[in-house]
């Protein structure tokens, strides 16, 4: 099912030695996956929301998934490396890009997932695909990152003018021991997700995805700015800003991605 990977996402598919799928919540789809790429540098921003706060904002035919009465928003920056289709190498300056997603959690079918209330990347080429072929609200953005040992400054701009101006700065860095999180909690009801959810011209699509079970650890982030949620509500950004987050961050995650497929109604 996993033919003709890279030898190092093989490696950490299947690094228990054991079914490089047994993790997942259903079976890997019976199609040949398309794209692979490489998350590194993520950082997850999770904040509680009421639900009736964002069901109406959910296309028709998506549920809103809660954990324990509480819907979710998390905002997340990281960089994408090594992305490329399948049976293409990664081309230099092509493939690297720095990305942040606004996103909460649904369900459709008995498959929970991610919805995206927005996606900034850098890459305009990027930017383009994503929008044409998944179906996704990518926006073209700059972006600034500064690492150190201990420490990422991460701030990124939207520049697109069709959009709603938004931007983030934050500092972050692992403080904590790698390990996945453990069926049931929180942790991995926010993370352990293998598809995505997109609408386009009133109709749904979903994307499968796989990656070994996110290697997380507990991390420390200060937000100094944060209007990426604002486009949800005016001044929502700012407001959110006021909790404290739950904060995970993974150092490395290889990914392979399916074509998006159209739900029926």
């Amino acid at each position: 099912m996993l033919e003709r990977l890279t030898s190092s996402l093989a490696r950490e598919l299947a690094h228990d030695g054991g079914d490089p799928s047994s993790h997942r919540p259903w079976p890997l789809p019976r199609a040949p996956w398309v794209m692979a790429q490489t998350w590194e540098d993520l950082v997850f921003l999770h904040w509680p929301m009421d639900p009736d706060d964002l069901r109406a904002r959910l296309p028709r035919g998506l549920s809103l998934d809660t954990y324990r009465g509480d819907a979710w928003v998390s905002i997340t920056p990281f960089v994408v490396t090594g992305l490329r289709p399948r049976g293409i190498p990664a081309v230099p300056g092509l493939s690297s890009f720095a990305e942040t997603n606004v996103r909460t959690y649904v369900t459709r079918d008995g498959k929970p997932g991610v919805w995206f209330f927005s996606l900034d990347a850098s890459s305009r080429l990027a930017v383009t695909a994503a929008r044409a072929l998944y179906h996704l609200p990518y926006h073209h953005a700059e972006f600034t990152i500064e690492r150190t040992p201990e420490r990422i400054r991460y701030a990124c701009q939207r520049r697109d003018r069709h959009a709603p101006a938004g931007g983030l700065a934050v500092e972050y860095g692992p403080v904590g021991p790698r390990a996945p999180a453990t069926p049931g909690t929180l942790s991995w009801w926010l993370t352990e997700r293998y598809c995505l959810y997109a609408s386009r011209r009133g109709h749904l699509y979903r994307a499968e995805i796989h990656h070994v079970p996110w290697p997380l650890q507990d991390a420390e982030a200060h937000v100094s700015h944060n209007t990426l949620l604002d486009g949800l509500a005016p001044g929502f950004g700012q407001t959110v800003g006021i909790r404290r987050p739950v904060v995970q961050f993974a150092r490395r995650l290889s990914v392979i991605v399916w074509a998006p497929v159209r739900l029926g109604a």
